[in-house]
């Protein structure tokens, strides 16, 4: 074996004096005695990918100036502690192995990674350890058994890249919205039911892939997505014809008192009303409806309205209206040639595809 090992390094050196590539070797085990101590102060890039390990060993902590780790399609089910002693690795890949959220050691998030690829193992859970990768660009889950997405997501403040897809996800938690550089996020083949209108705040996104979920209807806010060039929805239970569907509960005493406070422009000021009622008006939500001046906080009609994108796809929105009594800014004829201010609105540049079929 040792044999085989310093084959492949000469190849390596070959190549490129920082490149030591072990890859698809059948390895059982990772024996570093045949490098040089130079060579391992020297390689910045390490392939253990495609091979046999059930561990990744404690020895990969001599490559001290390591930046690049591939350790895909192995049998690992624990990566070992002496990784967190790599202080300049930045991108780790470790697809398709047998990896849970018991399998990072507790420091794993003293990490400077910018790319963390998971994909293709056995997580239920995204591991907290993985939270704490402040600098990291791309984080990568896809094909694995995640129920959902923990809301610590937010501190991945570097974010660009989220791919979850083919996972078991039930539900977007807003704190998604609070990812300000994310441009690529993939939550396919999931079980995802809504999008929450929080995430009209990620106005750095510009694919958005939510292909074969349990979707129905779309937040209306999602027009908002200025730099959004990718939508991909196909396999979706989108509603295929028009659907115009009222639900209303009356509004409490206490609203119908605060939208006639802020519809009627009634001044006040913390001298005239306690804390708790000043907090309460601020949540007031305008009618989207532009003939309309009403306002609403609790108590709402939600109808399910179809948008044009792109001239040539008409996607359900979800709209919010004051009352049942007034009209949605949408046409409720689907026959119609008048399209709606909303409709008209989003030029063809803004979606470049939207996948639907």
């Amino acid at each position: 074996m040792e044999i085989r090992e310093g084959a492949a390094a000469a190849a390596a050196a070959a190549v490129g004096d920082n490149v030591l590539d072990y890859s698809r070797l059948s390895l059982d085990s990772f024996c570093v005695d045949s490098v040089s101590d130079e060579r391992k102060r020297d390689t910045k890039q390490l392939y253990l990918n495609y091979n046999r390990l059930a561990s990744l060993p404690s020895s990969v902590s001599l490559f001290c100036n390591i930046e690049f780790l591939d350790i895909s399609n192995n049998r690992l089910s624990a990566i070992c502690e002496g990784i967190t002693r790599l202080p300049r690795l930045r991108t780790l890949l470790a697809k398709n192995n047998r990896l849970d959220e018991f399998s990072l050691p507790k420091e794993f998030g003293s990490l400077q990674l910018e790319v963390l690829n998971f994909s293709g193992n056995r997580f239920e859970e995204i591991p907290l350890q993985c939270m704490k990768l402040v600098r990291l660009q791309s984080l990568s889950l896809g094909g694995n058994r995640l129920k959902s997405i923990p809301a610590e997501i937010e501190n991945l403040t570097s974010l660009e890249l989220l791919y979850l897809g083919g996972n078991f996800i039930t539900a977007i938690p807003p704190e998604v919205a609070n990812l300000p550089y994310l441009s690529y996020l993939v939550l396919c083949d999931n079980r995802i039911q809504s999008v929450p209108p929080q995430l009209t705040r990620l106005y750095s996104l510009r694919s958005l892939s939510l292909h074969n979920n349990l979707l129905t209807y779309l937040p209306r806010e999602i027009l908002s997505l200025v730099h959004l060039q990718e939508l991909s929805l196909r396999g979706n239970p989108l509603v295929v014809r028009f659907v115009k569907e009222m639900t209303y509960d009356p509004p409490s005493l206490l609203e119908l008192a605060a939208r006639t406070t802020k519809s009627r422009n009634v001044p006040y000021s913390p001298c005239d009303l306690p804390s708790n009622l000043l907090h309460y008006l601020d949540l007031a939500s305008k009618c989207p409806n532009p003939k309309c001046v009403g306002v609403y906080f609790d108590s709402c009609v939600r109808q399910i309205k179809f948008v044009d994108f792109c001239g040539k796809y008409r996607l359900p929105l979800m709209h919010y209206l004051c009352s049942p009594e007034c009209t949605s800014p949408c046409s409720s004829n689907p026959q119609s040639d008048a399209e709606s201010e909303d409709e008209s609105s989003v030029p063809a540049y803004r979606l470049q595809r939207v996948l639907l079929g």
